[in-house]
């Protein structure tokens, strides 16, 4: 069953379209939703939520309809959005008191134990965090109540790379037992190739692939080559061609029968194909 369907999402703003956004991520798996700035990453998220108002389309979260049971599925949800931003003088005992009331189902026991993976401190302020352990204490307000789902917005920007591991690690686990799934944009696409299954990738408002991650990579190599090789017909099938005193680089479709021999390919990374598609 799919743990989050949305179909043909909407929204449209005067210099902006969210257009007919569709994409499905089954129980216990991981998704990652990537695309450059502006490109309708959080609109996405804001709309499928209830934050934004959206102008059409459909959000389901397992086989409950967004829409007509928005607080039933809420307290399923644990949301984590880009520029955390709390009460800087508060204390983090204060927003957690109350944060919990809000869900039915908050686990203490599950609360304390992030508190000391993540080494936070319920006595101090807001303003006394960095911006990545305010992250961090965000998560754990997601986590400690059983939410079957995860929406995260830029999770590890802002965490140092053991903090970042450790987190990468705590995703995998939460959907170990396959009744937890999460869905999470970023632009540390090294993460995502790391632990996501799937891939979304959405640009200017519009899904162009979201399938699983090694049929995502799969789809392009790597090409690159010296000047002189950079042939009509082999150009007419290259994306985002990157020229340069020494020669070329680009990505090129995997599925072509061409011969290669000649140049140099290797499999992509998710930055290499971003930043081919997005030159085109």
């Amino acid at each position: 069953m799919p743990a989050i369907n949305v179909s043909n999402l909407c929204k449209k703003y005067p210099k902006f379209y969210l257009d007919h956004v569709s994409f499905a991520l089954d129980e216990g798996y991981i998704m990652g939703f990537i695309g450059r700035n502006g490109a309708g990453k959080t609109t996405t998220i804001k709309a499928m939520i209830g934050l934004v108002h959206h102008d059409g389309g459909e959000v389901s979260f397992g086989d409950v309809d967004f829409q007509k049971n928005e607080n039933a599925c809420k307290q399923e949800i644990g949301l984590v959005l880009g520029g955390v931003d709390f009460y800087p003088k508060k204390r983090l005992r204060t927003i957690t008191n109350v944060t919990k009331r809000f869900y039915s189902d908050w686990d203490e026991d599950v609360y304390a134990s992030l508190l000391k993976r993540f080494d936070l401190d319920e006595e101090k302020r807001i303003d006394e965090l960095s911006a990545g352990m305010k992250v961090k204490y965000a998560l754990v307000l997601a986590l400690s109540h059983h939410a079957k789902v995860l929406i995260l917005d830029e999770p590890t920007s802002g965490l140092d790379p053991v903090s970042r591991d450790d987190l990468l690690d705590l995703f995998q686990e939460i959907i170990e037992e396959g009744e937890r799934s999460i869905l999470f944009s970023t632009h540390i696409t090294a993460d995502l190739e790391r632990c996501a299954d799937y891939i979304t990738y959405i640009r200017d408002g519009k899904i162009i692939f979201s399938e699983d991650r090694e049929s995502f990579l799969n789809r392009y190599l790597d090409i690159s080559g010296k000047v002189d090789q950079l042939r009509p017909e082999l150009e007419s099938h290259l994306i985002g061609v990157r020229r340069h005193r020494f020669g070329f680089e680009a990505l090129i479709p995997a599925h072509l029968d061409l011969d290669l021999s000649q140049y140099t390919t290797s499999k992509p990374s998710l930055d290499s194909i971003m930043i081919h598609l997005e030159r085109r």
